[in-house]
Order: structure tokens, then sequence, then C-alpha cells
């Protein structure tokens, strides 16, 4: 059986990662104490019809003495020769976590009568780390909808195989922050810029003309050279450790030209080697 395990902030879309999941035929459990797992596994696996695929959502809701416990939970469940685990750890930027929460009107569950919802927002984060820590994938839902949130989990988790990694490349820009969820960053600003090219402007990476300035700067396929034997040298080294995702960081400036085009190649030629890859541009969604 597959075990997937979704936690992370309130706020950060767990339960819209659970509803993708279920959407693809998980046995999807909310808000479950977390030493109660071992005994909803075996229980699960007795029954000769069980559904082969479940997800839990374990968060800050439990008690804190069964948040501290879920290292050793999740160990020993890791040992089983018939469960397969993985955790998903969803977050998102506190001020955008904030703003949902005003946007709902809802009780943050660790707020009380002496501590706003930022300060219950920023406690969460240390009560979570025991989870975090372990993650097998982090999410950043920041700039997700929630159309894409559901696309991503659906594609990242859903579809993978059991053997396979799941490599995404994602373009962002640095004046608009590092994304929280990857594994590499790639800096990319050195490259020459379209964006001063008054006729380029306007354009992506993903635009014709901007390929076209960018493949013939020079620098431009040195660099990716570089970035593609790197990732080609140690992407097998993660698959070998039983890593099953990685997210790799492509940033320029603005994240609208350099990195959209860096990260439409890698991806492009991962692709063809890899039955796992993705692309996401943060700045053009």
């Amino acid at each position: 059986m597959k075990l997937v395990v979704i936690s992370g902030r309130s706020g950060s879309g767990k339960s819209t990662a659970l509803q993708a999941l279920e959407d693809v035929d998980f046995y999807c459990i909310d808000n479950l104490p977390a030493r109660l797992l071992p005994d909803l596994i075996e229980q699960m696996l007795d029954d000769p019809e069980h559904p082969g695929r479940l997800a839990v959502s374990v968060d800050a809701r439990n008690l804190v003495s069964n948040l501290h416990a879920f290292p050793d939970i999740i160990g020993e469940l890791s040992k089983r020769s018939d469960l397969s685990c993985e955790i998903l750890y969803l977050d998102a930027a506190e001020p955008t976590l904030i703003k949902r929460y005003s946007a709902t009107r809802r009780k943050h569950p660790l707020s009380t009568s002496q501590s706003g919802l930022q300060e219950a927002i920023s406690y969460e984060r240390e009560l979570l780390e025991p989870i975090a820590s372990l993650a097998d994938i982090r999410v950043d839902t920041t700039r997700l909808t929630l159309y894409e949130l559901r696309d991503t989990i659906k594609l990242r988790i859903a579809q993978r195989s059991e053997q396979s990694l799941s490599v995404q490349f994602e373009s962002f820009g640095f004046k608009h922050g590092v994304p929280l969820d990857v594994d590499f960053t790639f800096d990319v600003r050195m490259l020459p810029n379209p964006y001063w090219i008054p006729d380029l402007r306007g354009y992506t990476g993903q635009d014709q003309a901007v390929i076209e300035f960018l493949e013939n700067s020079p620098e431009v396929p040195q660099l990716i050279g570089d970035i593609r034997d790197f990732l080609e040298r140690w992407i097998p080294l993660f698959k070998q450790n039983n890593r099953s995702y990685i997210t790799i960081g492509i940033g320029c400036t603005g994240g609208q030209h350099r990195s959209v085009y860096i990260a439409e190649h890698l991806a492009g030629h991962f692709g063809q080697l890899m039955d796992n890859v993705h692309v996401r541009h943060r700045e053009l969604t």
C-alpha cells in the first residue's frame, strides 16, 4: 500500500491537496491523530480489499506529544516491506497565510485570547518542524491558485510511479523572493538580459524572439551546459538514496526571460531521459 502523509501550516492548502488525491482514488482521512497511524495501517493491510493508496492529513491540530513522536512513528512504518511512505509538506509565506485567514475570517487552531494570528502562524512552523524535516517533497503555495495546486499534486504525486524520481524545474524572479520549496537554486542573472532590449521587453522566455536573442549569446549555452552536466552527475545519486522528488529553481531578476528560457530548455532535455519531469514558471502564472 502507498501512504502519503500531508502536513503543513494552516492555510497552506492541505484540504485542497487531500481533495486532489481523493479525486484520483486515494482513500483520504483528514486530521488523523498521529499515534493512530500504525493501527490504521495495520487494520487496512489486514483487509484483502484495502484501497491500495491512502492519504492522511497530520497537522497542528494534533496533540503536541503526537507531533513530537511523529519521526519515530513514521520511522517504524518505513521498515514495513508492504508499505511505501511519502511525506508532503505544504507551506506559504507568512503574509500570504495571514491574508488567507483574514479573507476567510476563520479562527486559527493555535490562536488564543493571549496570542494573535501572526503569533499562531509563527508558532505553528516550530510545532510542525518534526514533520517538515522529514518531508519528501515541499510545495510553496504562496503563488499557486487552487487549480494549480491540485494539478501539482496530481502530476508530482498521484502520477509518479513507485520507482521514478519526480523532477520539477521552476523559474522565478529574485526580486519576488526565492521559492520556499527548491532543493537547488541556480542564479542566471549574469546572462544578457532581454529586458533591456525595448522590442523584447514585453515578451517572455517562451517567445521565439527572446529564444533567438539568448541562443545567440555565447554565455547562455555555456551556462546551460554546466547546469546540465552538474544535474546529470548528481541526480542519479539522489535516486540511489531513495529521493522521490527534486525541485530545481532557476532565477533571474524578474522571472520573465532568462530563467524561463533555461528552465524550459533543461526540462526538455531531462524529459527525454526521465519519465516524470515538469516545468513551472512562477512569475508567469
